[in-house]
This record gives C-alpha cells, structure tokens and sequence, in this order.
C-alpha cells in the first residue's frame, strides 16, 4: 500500500513538470520571434561634382599714399605768414608759406640795375668798334687799336649776359619766398609758426602733403607660395594669366570688403633674405579718403582658375594619427572605403581637394563615427541648409522613427 502511494507521487510530479515545460517553450517562441531584426546605419553623403572655381589668396599690406611731398624752404628768412589750414586739402601751386621778401627783392632790383647799366655801355663800345673795323681797312689805325675795341665789345656783350643771369637768379630767390604746393593732396600739421627762421634746404620739413586718391596698397606674398603657383600652372592643374587676374579686392581691418577693387601694378624683383617675401604693388581709387595711409588691410589677389574643382565640406574630412587627411566614401555596393586624400586649400567652409577624390564618389559627411570600413551602410543625402542633418535629426527625435 505504500508503495503504491509513491508511485502515484512521483507520476503527478512528472505530470506537473512535463505542463510546466509546455507553458514555458510557447513563450520562449513567441519572444525570440517577437525581437527585431538589427538594419544597416545610417549616413549622410554628398555626391562629388567638379565645378569651376576662382583661386584667391588674402595677403597682409599697408597703404602708402601715393605721392608724397615734403615741403622745405629754399632760402634763408623769417616767415611771415601761413596760408593754409592744417589737414585741409591743397591744390598744386597754391601758397603754402611767406619768407620775409624785403631782402631778396632788394637782391632783384640791384640785378636789375646792373643789366640796365650794361646795356648802356653797349651802344658806344659797339658803334667804336665798327668804326674801327673801318679804319682797319684803310691802314688808318693800327690792328692793336682795333683787338682792344673789339675786346671791349665782347666784354660789353658778356657783362650783359652776367647781368642777365644775376637778374634770373635774383628772381627765383625772390620766387621761393612764397613756399608753393608741388602737388595737390592733403596737408598735415605745420612743424613751424610764423615769425620762425627758415633754412635753405633745412632737414626737417616744414609740412607734408600726401595724395590720397589714388592711393598704393603694399602686400607681402610669401616666394614659396608663387614657385607652388607657377608649378601647379605648368602642371595644368590651375589656369592663369586671365583677363580679370590683375583685378584686387581689399579687405578692411574690421574685415569689412572695401567696395572699389584695385589693379595689381607689379612685384618687386627682389625676396627679402629675412622674411622670404617679396612685395606686390596695388593701386586702388580712394574718392572719399576712405584709407588713409599706415592702415592695415587685406589685399584678396586672384591667383588663377580651375576649371574642375573638387570641393568637399571640412566636417567630412578627418585625420589619421600621422595628420594626414582621410575620408569615407560609400562605394558602389553600399560598403564604406576609405581613402586618403591631398588637400591643397581651405575655401570658406570646404578643402579644395587635388588627390583623391574621383567625381561621383559619394562622401560620408554625417555617421562616419558609427561605421568602419567595410561596413554595409544605408545612404541618406546630406541636407547642408538644415541643422546637422538628416542623421543628426533622426537621432534627436528617435520617437519619430519609432512611429
């Protein structure tokens, strides 16, 4: 009897275990084929177009006006007056300065007088020496008498050309005591006062005018960087000598663009052995005085073309840990490749690439940190207007794609 009740025991314990493990295998079931099935990432790409792009470069200058004048005396005196106002504009020839006069007109008069006393004597020294150009002849006089008249004649004629001279250089040192302008230009403040002494060609001028408009932009362009020009143009890859190339645009020291444009007018000939560089010359108009000179600015010199140009955005190029540039394409079949690629120059917000890069390649701009190469990926455009793209936006509202 009792082993009949064990035995019916351990049966509804195998009968339990046995329901048991067939409620739990359906659940287990359910939920393995209730799991999702993991996709390929995401990433934005933009597709590389060649386009045709205008080679610039921005060089560090100063202004110079472009003429300047130092005004000095040319003779002694007292200035008597100033007759200009201190950075005002002047015109070529206008009075600038009085010297005292009373000296030098005195100077005149007496030139002047002894021309007149000269050509007084003249008459008679010359009608005495035709008379005996006469006599000569006749034997009536002797040839000593007749080489004293005509060397009195020659004398008389020489002492009128001294007296002229002596007049002449009277009346420009009577002319330079009214100090003129030699060009037209501003002025700037006046180093002496009336009632000081002026020096001939004294050291320290008394003013300075400097023509404004024009006015020259001096910019320092590095002699390394025009042996890289002229390779790439010989190579083909940049096309030069255009018509508008001699055309500069000029940025501002807030950086604000200057709204005239200037001409390259020519480069020094020479590099400096100190800094490498050499200077190129521009002239832009200045109507309203707007530079003034000593400014600092940015003189933008084209440099060339290149008619099929690969420009790729900044944030879809990265580094390696040597520094070079590295980027991610997505190939034909939807892997990840990665290529490494030659950056010849930033433009604005893109690297102008020279190496690496074929047209049509399409660029992983956004989601490269999630992939590898090699990886199957899904491909999204990129969207440069929005804010961080399709794939950035996508993970900023997952409960979108959930729906």
């Amino acid at each position: 009897m009792q082993l009949q009740e064990n035995v019916n025991e351990r049966v509804k314990m195998i009968v339990v275990s046995i329901a048991l493990l067939a409620g739990l295998i359906p659940c287990g079931c359910s939920s393995q084929q209730a799991a999702p099935k993991p996709g390929f990432p995401e990433v934005a790409v933009v597709t590389v177009n060649p386009e045709r792009v205008v080679l610039t470069t921005e060089l560090p200058g100063r202004t110079s006006a472009y003429f300047v004048a130092e005004i000095r005396p040319q003779v002694n005196g007292i200035v008597q007056e100033r007759l200009f106002n201190e950075g005002s504009d002047v015109k070529a020839g206008s009075v600038l300065y009085r010297i005292d006069p009373a000296p030098y007109q005195a100077a005149y008069d007496n030139a002047v007088a002894a021309l007149a006393r000269s050509e007084a004597n003249l008459p008679p020294i010359r009608l005495k020496a035709e008379r005996y150009r006469q006599l000569i002849v006749l034997k009536a006089i002797s040839q000593q008498d007749f080489d004293n008249a005509d060397a009195a004649l020659k004398q008389a004629e020489a002492d009128i050309d001294y007296s002229k001279a002596a007049v002449e250089s009277a009346r420009i040192n009577l002319a330079y005591t009214r100090i003129t302008a030699p060009i037209s230009g501003r002025i700037g403040k006046s180093n002496v006062t009336v009632g000081a002494l002026a020096t001939a060609y004294q050291g320290s001028p008394f003013a300075t005018i400097q023509q404004l408009a024009p006015i020259y932009i001096d910019a320092t362009e590095s002699s390394a960087n025009l042996l890289q020009l002229k390779r790439n143009i010989a190579a083909g890859r940049i096309k030069g000598a255009g018509p508008d190339q001699a055309r500069v645009r000029l940025l501002l020291e807030d950086g604000t663009p200057y709204p005239q444009e200037g001409t390259l007018k020519f480069s020094e000939v020479t590099v400096d052995p100190s800094t490498g560089s050499f200077i190129l010359r521009m002239v832009f108009p200045n109507p309203k005085h707007t530079l003034l000179p000593g400014m600092y600015v940015r003189a933008v010199v084209q440099e060339g073309v290149v008619d099929r140009a690969i420009l790729v955005p900044q944030q879809g190029v990265s580094r390696d840990p040597k520094g070079n540039p590295v980027v991610l394409v997505v190939d034909g079949s939807g892997k990840v490749e990665q290529r490494m690629i030659t950056v010849a120059r930033a433009m604005g917000d893109r690297w102008l690439v020279s190496e690496g890069l074929n047209p049509g390649d399409r660029l992983i701009v956004e989601g490269s940190q999630k992939v590898r190469p090699g990886a199957s990926v899904k491909v999204v455009p990129f969207d440069a207007g929005g804010k961080g793209g399709a794939v950035a936006e996508k993970a900023a509202h997952p409960a979108a794609k959930a729906n």
